[in-house]
């Protein structure tokens, strides 16, 4: 059975979601971190038992996990896929076109009440690296740029964001925990790519834009690397614990 200081998935997100909801976050992580590595075989009864659950939140987890195209479903049980450096870049490749879409929206629009509630997230970001809580700061990253998705009000660019986010929130777990490890002065520069993207918000300042845009997605790079370090750290940890 799997404890609870075992999970990679912070229970503290959990608190409103359904059994299977749960133990599909915590398999997405595990699949992602590559503790479950690409081929292997899933077993319905297996994770039943290693999570303590009745078959029936397994099967919406493997649909979930399913949908995102981490898993393939088969007659007998699930084949795990797992995501590739370039499945990753292309998660950004489109988050890249959402924010540029939704940057020309916010051109047209007041913008002030979404300034001060992504200045109150960069502050939170900024107190949890203080506390070296990577979870958090991941948790308060999503948030700040779902909240300039959600700013617009458009309901398909929605869509799509509420698509990619489970995906992308966990890889952003993992490689903010193995940053907060061996990176910590990065964050520094981190803090002034979102105070950039608050600028140009804030000015309406097309030049400005780009260079935010560029800024924060030129760090893709690092997040792939960082996601592949936090994988080979998990990695040498399960083998430890397994001698």
């Amino acid at each position: 059975m799997i404890e609870s200081n075992d999970l990679l998935y912070p229970v503290k997100w959990l608190s409103k979601a359904s059994t299977g909801v749960r133990v599909a976050c915590e398999l997405r992580m595990r699949i992602i971190s590559g503790v479950i590595e690409s081929g292997t075989i899933l077993s319905e009864n297996k994770i039943a038992a290693d999570f303590s659950v009745s078959r029936s939140p397994v099967r919406e987890a493997l649909r979930i996990l399913a949908t995102e195209k981490i898993i393939r479903l088969e007659r007998m049980g699930a084949v795990v896929i797992g995501l590739t450096e370039k499945e990753i870049r292309e998660i950004y490749d489109v988050r890249l076109l959402i924010e540029t879409f939704i940057f020309e929206r916010l051109v047209r629009i007041d913008t002030d009440q979404l300034v001060k509630d992504l200045r109150k997230i960069l502050e939170m970001m900024k107190v949890s690296i203080k506390y070296e809580d990577a979870d958090e700061f991941s948790y308060q990253d999503v948030l700040f740029h779902e909240t300039i998705v959600r700013s617009i009000n458009h309901s398909y660019i929605q869509m799509i964001w509420n698509n990619l986010k489970p995906v992308m929130e966990s890889f952003i777990l993992l490689s903010m925990r193995a940053r907060l490890k061996e990176k910590y002065e990065d964050f520094t520069r981190i803090f002034d790519n979102h105070e950039l993207y608050i600028q140009a918000i804030e000015t309406k300042d097309r030049a400005l834009m780009i260079k935010s845009l560029h800024q924060n997605f030129d760090d893709v790079q690092d997040k792939v690397e960082d996601l592949w370090l936090s994988q080979q750290m998990l990695t040498k940890g399960a083998e430890q614990e397994n001698v």
